[in-house]
């Protein structure tokens, strides 16, 4: 298990809160569409129950401009 692995989407969410990222759209399924203004970046997260795989997060932070580190940090 690495480093962002055992993270749920309300967790994931908290910590996107803290750095500036909001709800902006419901997407296809079960996606959500996240928007940071002062970054002006967009991230998708899908809304699922259970832990995110690390892939994922790997994505969705890479999308957001976000550091793995400083993501950990903010938890």
């Amino acid at each position: 298990m690495g480093r962002l692995s055992g993270f749920r989407y309300r967790e994931i969410v908290k910590i996107l809160k803290k750095f500036g990222f909001e709800f902006y759209r419901q997407a296809a399924g079960s996606h959500e569409i996240w928007y940071n203004q002062q970054k002006n970046k967009f991230t998708t997260i899908p809304n699922h129950s259970g832990d995110m795989p690390e892939g994922t997060l790997r994505a969705i932070l890479r999308q957001a401009d976000i550091n793995v580190n400083d993501f950990i940090k903010a938890k």
